[in-house]
């Protein structure tokens, strides 16, 4: 009995443990926005693909620096001695073991190395947009889902409020009910209201707290994090924001989807480029150093110690290769740039769509708002003059 006991507290500690461990996020919507660029898994790829891209930058730049290699060669003829005949006498020379030492350095350039560098700014260039598109997109994405969890806990409490005086005048009615002044009918339709109000609260909490896991989801956030918004709906809502955006211009080349396509356009010219590099020579020199080494007593070196070398090789007759590369590469930039062309009038379209749209729910909006107050200011009047006309009527 006391193991079990014992057993009981530890788990109860460790429960207590846990639950205090738990990581409370209390978030502006502006720190919200930062912590998951910060945290968000999207974000942390996007910064790797910046590294990665850097990386193969310095790859291909070091394809056009200097290779230095050394080494080092060692013969022995175990003790052998080369026979030489003068005028009938043999002479023998003994083979000594021997050592040499060199030093190379080399480099060689082509023009498709001096493209593809281009092509590797260009390459690290688009993911730099990719990532402020990133950016971008986790800031709209956060704040989505921030507004819809501050709706849905404002709808959550107007339906707790709501039903707290239905179970009020639920309560009444059965009460008079029971004293023999209402009618059972009136009273079960109430019971029947409570239980209605009951499921929609039930699925509004199931509503808000999926849309709560989201936002852990969005933040990178520990998924047994308890967050608290801090920024208020009618902060967020700007409407005076909203119509300032529908008379200032549309700048296509400020849209980060129209700066990757102008940039995969210009990847496709250096690649015509790259195709016309296969005509140009490759230049390439050298210079070595070598010293050699006599472990005896004779010994003939005859290899100079410095030696600089370059050549030149030129393409002369290809079996059409290098023209088919240039064709197809010219069609892959037209396609490109018909693409951007049907790229940016999508996006010309979709904004006049957008301001259209935002133009149009500002005014709903604003229809809305003032029938909202409308109904609201009604509403209350109808329940003081009802409340004063029984007041009237019970003499209170």
């Amino acid at each position: 009995m006391t193991l079990k006991k014992l057993t009981l507290g530890f788990a109860l500690l460790a429960l207590g443990l846990t639950t205090s461990a738990q990581q409370t996020l209390r978030l502006s919507l502006a720190d919200a926005q930062q912590y998951a660029i910060e945290h968000n898994q999207a974000m942390k790829n996007a910064d790797l693909d910046i590294k990665k891209a850097e990386w193969d930058r310095w790859k291909t730049l070091s394809s056009m620096l200097p290779t230095v290699k050394a080494g080092y060669d060692y013969q022995n003829m175990c003790g052998y001695k080369m026979e030489m005949h003068m005028g009938g006498t043999a002479i023998n020379i003994p083979m000594d073991p021997t050592g040499s030492l060199s030093v190379t350095a080399a480099i060689a350039l082509t023009g498709s190395q001096i493209v593809g560098t281009m092509l590797q700014n260009l390459a690290l260039e688009m993911t730099d947009i990719s990532r402020q598109q990133t950016v971008q997109q986790t800031r709209s994405q956060v704040k989505n889902v921030y507004v819809s969890i501050l709706i849905m806990e404002q709808t959550a409490g107007l339906l707790d409020s709501s039903l707290a005086n239905l179970e009020r005048l639920a309560a009444t009615s059965q009460s008079a009910v029971d004293v023999g002044a209402a009618e059972q009918l009136d009273a079960d339709k109430l019971q029947v209201q409570v239980a209605s109000m009951r499921n929609s609260i039930n699925t509004t909490n199931r509503s808000l707290q999926m849309l709560r896991n989201s936002m852990l989801l969005q933040l990178g956030a520990d998924v047994d994090a308890t967050i608290e918004l801090t920024t208020p709906v009618e902060e967020i809502l700007n409407i005076d924001g909203a119509v300032a955006f529908l008379s200032e211009p549309f700048n296509i080349e400020n849209n980060y989807s129209y700066q990757l396509l102008a940039k995969n356009e210009e990847i496709a010219k250096r690649n015509v480029n790259m195709a016309w590099m296969d005509f140009t020579p490759t230049l390439s020199a050298y210079y070595q150093y070598s010293k050699k080494y006599h472990y005896g007593e004779t010994g003939m070196d005859m290899t100079p110690p410095n030696m600089v070398g370059f050549s030149v090789s030129l393409p002369l007759l290809t079996t059409g290769t290098r023209l088919a590369n240039i064709k197809s590469a010219r069609i892959a930039l037209q396609e490109t740039q018909n693409s951007r062309k049907q790229a940016e009038d999508g996006l010309r379209v979709q904004y006049n769509q957008l301001r259209y749209d935002l133009a149009l729910e500002v005014t709903n909006a604003s229809s809305d708002i003032i029938s909202a107050q409308g109904n609201y200011i009604q509403a209350v009047m109808n329940v003081i003059s009802a409340q004063v006309a029984l007041e009237d009527l019970l003499n209170k």
